[in-house]
């Protein structure tokens, strides 16, 4: 897909005005979010967009080792009361949130398998792959003018591919605030969810008021000095976990870190970059008691998800293997 693929755009915004247009007015649409800034982005573009145009609308974000199917996110989003649910930046699958409730996916990853009365907007396959976030900000220009929430989009894109993102979005952005602006903001609302708590609502209440990245590193609200603590204690976790070398099998290099921060996916890019010939994998036994958080990166051009599959152990769930081609992970339960 090009920086200006209309059509591709163009059926974005018709199959989620198609989506929206099921749902009156005094009915109350759920959005689901991952808890990273290509989540975050997207379910603030979602709500603030949808909102504006008059819906209803609730936003959550998932917790630690958490997805929209998980019991504690099925208890929000059914609380509610929805009339449909909106998915941001996970995989599509085949089990049903919320049975006979309608659901859109907007998601960029490998698709898993697709559910009952679900819709999906899709960024996979595409290149340059759009991220969440940018295929919400295309959706939502289907309900008025999104260029105030530009930024977000341009945040998704840094957040995901950081240098590489290829969009004209991302490049406008960078004129009017300075690259360095987005990347501090970036780094800010990725803490929260990285972590010993893994809570990122505090990011997303942000997101969902604040109006440029200048008031997520130094707006009046009470969440930026909230983000701060989350970064330091992410950054003494990270200094850490650096100190772990890398063991070696065959093609796979195996580095062990036990912290309840979320520093295993930094960790194994790290090691990515010194280990060229090698498939990393940082795997983090403290980050959820009786698991094995584990993220996955190569610089070989191997397709990590078929590597992942190839090798999955006994007892291999949902959780294991989801992602994008060339950064993927998951958990495993100790024995």
């Amino acid at each position: 897909m090009g920086k200006t693929d209309r059509a591709f755009m163009d059926c974005v915004q018709s199959k989620f005005s198609e989506f929206a247009g099921k749902i009156a007015r005094d009915e109350r649409i759920a959005v689901a979010c991952h808890n990273d800034v290509d989540g975050l982005a997207a379910g603030s573009i979602l709500g603030r967009s949808l909102a504006a145009a008059g819906s209803l609308v609730s936003v959550f974000t998932t917790g630690k080792a958490q997805t929209p199917w998980s019991p504690e996110i099925i208890e929000k989003l059914a609380a509610v009361r929805p009339a449909g649910v909106i998915v941001a930046d996970f995989s599509p699958r085949s089990a049903q949130l919320l049975p006979g409730i309608p659901a859109l996916i907007i998601d960029h990853h490998r698709p898993e398998g697709l559910a009952l009365d679900t819709e999906v907007i899709s960024g996979y396959g595409k290149d340059p792959t759009p991220t969440s976030g940018l295929l919400a900000f295309w959706a939502c220009e289907a309900l008025g003018d999104t260029a105030p929430l530009r930024w977000l989009a341009a945040l998704s894109i840094l957040g995901d591919l950081a240098e590489s993102g290829e969009f004209p979005e991302l490049d406008e952005e960078r004129v009017i605030h300075g690259q360095n602006m987005l990347r501090e903001a970036t780094s800010l609302l990725n803490a929260p969810r990285r972590s010993s708590s893994g809570d990122a609502t505090p990011a997303l209440d942000l997101l969902l008021k604040a109006n440029s990245p200048v008031e997520i590193i130094q707006g009046r609200f009470p969440e930026v000095a909230q983000l701060k603590r989350a970064r330091s204690e992410v950054q003494s976790a990270l200094q850490r976990a650096k100190m772990a070398a890398p063991t070696f099998s065959g093609g796979v290099a195996l580095v062990r870190i036990d912290t309840p921060c979320q520093v295993h996916p930094i960790i194994a890019q790290i090691w990515r970059t010194r280990l060229k010939k090698y498939i990393v994998m940082c795997a983090n036994s403290g980050y959820r008691p009786g698991y094995v958080h584990f993220s996955v990166r190569s610089a070989t051009g191997a397709n990590l998800l078929d590597f992942l599959k190839e090798w999955a152990p006994a007892g291999a769930d949902e959780h294991y293997g989801g992602g994008h081609d060339q950064a993927t992970g998951g958990a495993l339960r100790i024995p």
